[in-house]
């Protein structure tokens, strides 16, 4: 694939999600990302324990890693030293950490007025929250966004950390934008974001139809509007039906389930009911799907033209024919790593990444970063990464 961001240099001093979220797509997009981390390391790194995580490896692909310990002069010296060099500098501690680290955004700056410096927070900088600690489920419970996803009659967080990622998502954004900015011949500046602000941002539809309708959306809303139902197959499996607003495609449904007298209910009929009607059709829909196995119900589907998928495991995903057509899980270049992984979403014409390198080790390229500035005092070249 194209490196699209070639000859941007990022140091990323980011920890779990968020900010190393944003270092990675900058990476897959082909910036050399220096992560920076404590002699610690990421606490990520030791999520499910080791040094190794699972979860740490999603995330910090396509970087090296350095160890400084900010309390020594010296390594704050190289510290400055790859910072004054750099394009992109990146953190999410809590307000006021990296002031007290040396590496706040006034005195980033002034060493390298050209640098795009991006800080990411839970409430912003501040403000009555902005000491406030702050996590995914946090972000979303504050920002709205839990509230049209979760059903309040069962109560729970749904799947993988939403606020953290799509918040390093929006940070990517933001340093893409400054940086054509920057080559449009302004100078550095300080970016500014905040999960609360991001998630915000997200759940922009609901927020739309609140201040245009005057009415408080709920997590059933979009599913009835657009009328997605997810039933059950005879063997256990779950399918994922999205009707939207095109009749064809209640007829298309009807015509699949052979089932001419649903297409002549009152109760369904036309689409306003389906809508007022929702939950009443859902178990409808359920009980009949529940006769026959998937299989069978994707080939009627598909031959009606339906809009439908099998609601699929991980594991099913990776043998998809279509995402096999893509290439989308693409191997890691390491042992000791996951051996396989799901590449960037991207193509530049035509072309895409066949492979990443492995997320690094503690402090893997420490050594030849470190000889590298005491060579020459210059970046360290990407080549020249074994330590």
């Amino acid at each position: 694939m194209a490196a699209t961001l070639a000859g941007i240099r990022v140091v990323e001093q980011g920890t779990f999600i968020t900010g190393p979220c944003a270092g990675m797509i900058l990476a897959d997009l082909g910036a050399d990302v220096i992560k920076v981390e404590s002699p610690e390391g990421d606490p990520y790194r030791a999520y499910q324990g080791g040094h190794y995580s699972p979860h740490f490896q999603a995330y910090n692909r396509n970087k090296r890693s350095i160890a400084l310990d900010m309390k020594r002069a010296d390594d704050c010296a190289l510290f400055e030293t790859l910072v004054r060099q750099a394009d992109v500098y990146i953190q999410n501690f809590r307000p006021g950490t990296a002031e007290r680290l040396g590496a706040g955004a006034a005195r980033l700056l002034e060493l390298n007025p050209q640098l795009v410096y991006c800080s990411i927070s839970g409430f912003g900088a501040d403000g009555p929250y902005a000491e406030r600690p702050s996590y995914d489920s946090v972000a979303q419970a504050l920002s709205g966004f839990l509230s049209v996803i979760v059903d309040y009659r069962r109560p729970q967080f749904l799947g993988p950390a939403l606020a953290d990622a799509i918040t390093g998502l929006y940070a990517s954004q933001g340093i893409l934008g400054a940086l054509v900015q920057r080559g449009r011949g302004a100078r550095g500046c300080h970016l500014e974001i905040s999960m609360l602000e991001a998630m915000a941002h997200f759940a922009v539809e609901p927020f739309t139809a609140f201040f245009s309708l005057g009415e408080v959306p709920t997590s059933a809303d979009r599913p009835r509007l657009a009328q997605a139902y997810i039933v059950h197959t005879a063997d256990g499996r779950l399918i994922a039906i999205h009707l939207s607003s095109l009749e064809k495609f209640w007829r298309g449904l009807v015509a699949a389930l052979q089932a001419p007298e649903l297409g002549t209910d009152p109760r369904f009929n036309p689409r306003e009911r389906r809508i007022a009607e929702y939950e009443t059709l859902r178990v409808e829909l359920d009980s009949r799907f529940s006769r026959q196995p998937l299989a069978y119900w994707t080939a009627r589907l598909h031959a009606e033209d339906v809009p439908h998928a099998p609601v699929n495991r991980i594991n099913e995903v990776v043998e998809d024919p279509q995402v096999d057509h893509l290439g989308v899980i693409v191997p890691v270049r390491a042992p000791h790593a996951a051996r396989h992984t799901v590449r960037a979403p991207w193509q530049f014409d035509g072309a895409r990444a066949a492979s990443v390198s492995p997320a690094p080790l503690p402090d893997e390229h420490g050594v030849a970063i470190r000889a590298a500035l005491a060579r020459a005092g210059q970046w360290p070249a990407a080549g020249a990464s074994a330590g």
